[in-house]
């Protein structure tokens, strides 16, 4: 079974679910962590159980797991009595976070101590950690005037968005941008990341980065089957 972990209303998740409906994909929703059902030790070799879809399932019958939330948020528990919302979100993020970490099976992404799917970098973090590569970056700025000079171009709104699956790229203009995409990726530590270039006088440049790649191309949705699948190698999995 591939486990895609997602919000209720995550439609590109629904679309991964239903495209790998032949390897049994399903979706965990933070509704399922209110089901009863859930066993978990954070011990190694100990046996866990997990509520997908609304039905038990054994660690042994996982075989990969594609994670799409940051955290629980308190929207989607509109099933918990709104005082304890906050602290039931919370509680569900520790559990997932420590579910995630101690899976054999490939996961994408990782959760580090701050987020469920890889680093909770901002913008300006992910340029300044490629400039530190030697990835060429455009500067980032920041401006709460309500002018802008019209002519000026916008970083923001990059050229090209470039995927990375398990150290494959997908959308890159050329050799030299996959290679500077798949070295962010490794050196951050993600299977799964999103990165935006800019043209800027001939050279394309780092504008930005993510975690959040458009899963629905054909190439990017083959690739991440593949990697949790085993067909390919994720490098994050240990």
């Amino acid at each position: 079974m591939i486990v895609i972990i997602a919000g209720q209303q995550d439609e590109a998740a629904r679309f991964l679910a239903a495209r790998w409906k032949a390897c049994d994909a399903r979706l965990l929703t933070p509704r399922d962590l209110s089901i009863a059902g859930w066993r978990h030790q954070p011990h190694p070799g100990r046996d866990y159980m997990a509520v997908v879809d609304g039905r038990t399932v054994s660690g042994a019958e996982i075989t990969g797991v594609l994670t799409r939330l940051s955290y629980v948020p308190e929207y989607e528990l509109m099933h918990v009595v709104e005082h304890d919302r906050a602290y039931v979100a919370a509680e569900m993020t520790a559990l997932l976070s420590s579910w995630l970490t101690g899976l054999a099976c490939p996961v994408l992404n990782r959760p580090t101590p701050t987020y469920l799917s890889g680093p909770a970098w901002r913008r300006e973090q992910w340029v300044h950690f490629a400039a530190h590569l030697g990835v060429p970056v455009c500067p980032v700025h920041r401006n709460a005037r309500r002018t802008v000079d019209p002519d000026a171009k916008d970083s923001s709104h990059p050229d090209n968005l470039v995927a990375v699956v398990a150290g494959h790229c997908f959308g890159a203009p050329n050799r030299t941008v996959a290679d500077h995409a798949r070295r962010l990726a490794s050196a951050a530590g993600v299977d799964l990341l999103a990165a935006h270039f800019t043209r800027v006088e001939g050279t394309y440049k780092l504008a930005g980065a993510d975690l959040w790649p458009d899963v629905t191309l054909p190439g990017v949705a083959d690739a991440i089957l593949d990697c949790l699948s085993g067909r390919r190698q994720c490098e994050t999995v240990h």
